[in-house]
Formats: C-alpha cells, sequence, structure tokens
C-alpha cells in the first residue's frame, strides 16, 4: 500500500538523509499521544509529541519535542529562548513547518527552527513520532539525538 503524499515526502526525506526508518501509516489517527501509545503498543512516554510555538520576539517557529505525557511550561520555555512564546495556530505551523498541527515531525520541517528537546525522551531506545500527517508515524531507534538538526536538550516541564 502506498503511503499519501506527505508521509511519502517525509519517507523521502529520511532515505535522503540515509537513515533507514519506516514511515507507518495507521488505520487509526495518531493525533494525540494516548491514540498513538494505544496503537503503537508503546508507553506513552515513547512517543514524541512536536508542539510547534511562535515566539514573540520575531514570528519564528519553536518546536519543542516533548515526551508524549509531559505537558509544555510555556513561561520555562520562554525564559530559555529569552523571548515570549504563544502556541502556533493551525495556518502558522502549517506555514513554517510544510505540515498539520498533529503530523509534523521532528525535523524537515519549511523553515529553519529553534528545536528543543524533552530531556526525558532521552531515557528511552526506542521512540516514536509523527511523520507527515496525523496517522503516519516513525520508529527511532537508538541515540534519538542523532539525528536531529542542531537542538538543545533542556526540561520542558
Amino acid at each position: 500500500m502506498s503511503l499519501s503524499k506527505r508521509a511519502q515526502y517525509f519517507q523521502d526525506l529520511l532515505a535522503d538523509r540515509g537513515l533507514q526508518m519506516e514511515v507507518l501509516e495507521l488505520p487509526a489517527s495518531t493525533r494525540t499521544a494516548d491514540d498513538a501509545a494505544r496503537t503503537l503498543g508503546c508507553q506513552k512516554a515513547q512517543i514524541v509529541k512536536s508542539l510547534v510555538f511562535r515566539s514573540l520576539a520575531d514570528n519564528r517557529p519553536v518546536v519543542v519535542l516533548a515526551s508524549g505525557p509531559n505537558r509544555v511550561n510555556e513561561a520555562a520555555i520562554s525564559e530559555l529562548i529569552g523571548a515570549q512564546i504563544v502556541k502556533g495556530d493551525a495556518d502558522f505551523v502549517k506555514e513554517t513547518t510544510g505540515f498539520a498541527i498533529g503530523g509534523v515531525p521532528p525535523f524537515g520541517h519549511r523553515e529553519e527552527v529553534a528545536l528543543l528537546v524533552d530531556e526525558d525522551l532521552l531515557q528511552f531506545d526506542e521512540l516514536w513520532a509523527a511523520a507527515g500527517t496525523p496517522s503516519a508515524v516513525f520508529k527511532i531507534a537508538g541515540r534519538f539525538t542523532d539525528v536531529l538538526p542542531a537542538h538543545r536538550v533542556v526540561s520542558v516541564k
């Protein structure tokens, strides 16, 4: 079965980067961490949530990769980056990342983003993240941060 257009785009991006990872499109939505964990049969903490914020200082995207159960402390993130942030709306997310909310992968965004990684994700040898659509995912085995562009590991709570 072939992948949808955006999932195939991300699969091609993985291949272009030499990453041997496979995009899976699931029949059930993986829009939320609970949905994804239930569908994949893994812990909620192994789900990478890609949350897109907008810096009020320069309107640039800030992407926070958070462990499934963790709630992002926006005030703490604002302090870390030295600028107030607000959650990006659907148009901002699509415009800056190239993906819809629920399908934003950890990398491969349309624009350069400030990328912050939840330190809690580093405890796992296997993680699952969105791969272009709300029903597409890919598994990251090994050291998660090795596949990411420039980023900072932070406490998001």
